[in-house]
């Protein structure tokens, strides 16, 4: 039934708002979750515009009090979440050995422990209502690594580890969990890294593109497809799986 309220994190810009789009137009009420309240604010706009539903909250993903009390402020208000889509996350580039405990702390709390939170506070209601989609947004550094990125590849590592175990333990309450995990994806994070780099941007993002069989970045219009095909009854049979949508780059 694509009328299922989904509930995306980190839905303000990039592939979260690319993946609340997406589920807009497949028809499902979508709620935007991010702590740029401005940037939710603009991601509804578009959708009621476009003629979809869509509403934003306020969450911080680090914060187990924020997660549970914005998660009962949108069931209160709205209904109950069906579909979570765990999408915050953030990364710095730099070699392993110049990282230190604070970074590997912030790394693991946003990327790996906020998908925990954010799922732990849906979940008892999903198996109460014997339905519901977990969607987790890995990273296929989490698959394969990737330089300059140690501790982020180990926690979506995790996330591709947990999103499995979970899978098996609610298999039998009618929910799916399961991990898309997006290439080189073409957001303003991508650029500001580019800008960054020391390098020519335009350098930079041309050897990503030389690199991706298909010769063109990922756009989060790619990684909503897949998004809203796990949230869909199509995909009813399917649990536990993670998908790379790379372009190729991945194929392992």
């Amino acid at each position: 039934m694509s009328s299922r309220r989904a509930l995306v994190t980190g839905g303000a810009s990039g592939i979260g708002r690319g993946i609340a789009l997406g589920l807009a137009a497949a028809g499902h009420p979508v709620v935007i979750a991010d702590l740029n309240l401005a940037g939710a604010s603009a991601v509804v706009d578009e959708i009621r515009n476009a003629g979809g539903s869509a509403t934003s909250v306020s969450i911080d993903v680090t914060d187990g009090n924020s997660v549970r009390d914005g998660i009962a402020t949108v069931e209160a208000d709205s209904g109950p979440i069906e579909v979570v889509v765990n999408n915050a996350g953030w990364d710095d580039f730099m070699p392993f050995v110049a990282t230190d405990e604070d970074f590997w702390f912030k790394i693991v709390n946003l990327n790996y422990l906020g998908a925990l939170r954010v799922t732990h506070a849906v979940l008892p209601g999903m198996i109460e209502r014997k339905w519901g989609r977990v969607i987790n947004i890995g990273s296929d550094a989490g698959r394969v690594g990737s330089s300059l990125e140690a501790v982020y590849s180990g926690a979506k590592g995790g996330i591709i580890a947990f999103t499995k175990t979970l899978a098996r333990e609610v298999a039998t309450d009618g929910i799916t969990a399961n991990t898309v995990c997006p290439g080189p994806t073409d957001t303003p994070a991508l650029r500001k890294f580019a800008d960054n780099s020391g390098q020519e941007a335009d350098k930079v993002i041309s050897g990503m593109t030389r690199a991706v069989p298909m010769k063109r970045l990922g756009e989060p219009g790619d990684v909503a497809g897949a998004v809203a095909f796990f949230a869909s009854d199509s995909a009813s049979f399917i649990t536990g799986q993670t998908l790379s949508v790379s372009g190729g780059l991945t194929m392992a």
